[in-house]
């Protein structure tokens, strides 16, 4: 128990990423199948997908997303969006998340009574991953952050990879060597977020 309970403290949004990673590539294809393995999904549908690109893959990616950017952000305030992807780049790997809608539907098919519900499960289910992911990374000794820049560049992302167009895109997550430590966490008032009853 303390030893979860000091990994989830632990678990941090770190942006000063760097590419040497203390992980292995097997660590860390270990850390995603231990995920996709155990951690829970409504109705057992297992609907996650990850992908996770490395190296020149992670590099090709954030890439994209730079000039994807480009194209929508006006020029003369691009520089603070560069400098923000650069960050990311900067680092070892990318993990991208997403749900199969195929399996979604199918189950919106066979359970109708629940029909609208299923797409917000599978949130909850990709949500799931992503904290057991990065929980799991920051043991091996790695930073990493959660960004969100699909929908923009979701076409490019699954032709670059071949990605089946089922797949949808959720979060993304740049990892790597940590360069420094991130900033201390503010906190609610815990009297504020939760309420007990006896």
């Amino acid at each position: 128990m303390k030893d979860f309970m000091e990994a989830l403290r632990n678990r941090r949004s770190c942006y000063a990423i760097n590419d040497q990673s203390p992980a292995t590539k097997d660590q860390i294809q270990e850390i995603i199948d231990f995920a996709l393995l155990h951690v829970p999904s409504a109705f057992n549908s297992q609907s996650s997908r990850i992908v996770v690109l490395l190296e020149r893959s992670h590099k090709k990616f954030w890439n994209i997303v730079l000039e994807t950017l480009r194209k929508i952000v006006p020029a003369d305030a691009f520089a603070p969006t560069e400098q923000k992807i650069s960050s990311f780049a900067a680092g070892y790997g990318t993990i991208l998340y997403y749900e199969d809608e195929r399996v979604v539907g199918e189950l919106q098919t066979r359970f109708p009574r629940y029909a609208d519900r299923f797409p917000t499960w599978a949130q909850h289910t990709s949500a799931m991953h992503q904290l057991a992911i990065w929980t799991m990374l920051e043991n091996a000794g790695l930073g990493a952050s959660l960004q969100h820049y699909n929908p923009i560049i979701d076409n490019e992302v699954r032709e670059t990879w071949s990605l089946d167009p089922q797949w949808t895109l959720v979060a993304q997550m740049p990892f790597g060597g940590l360069v420094k430590a991130p900033d201390e966490k503010e906190f609610q008032p815990l009297d504020a977020r939760r309420k007990a009853f006896d």
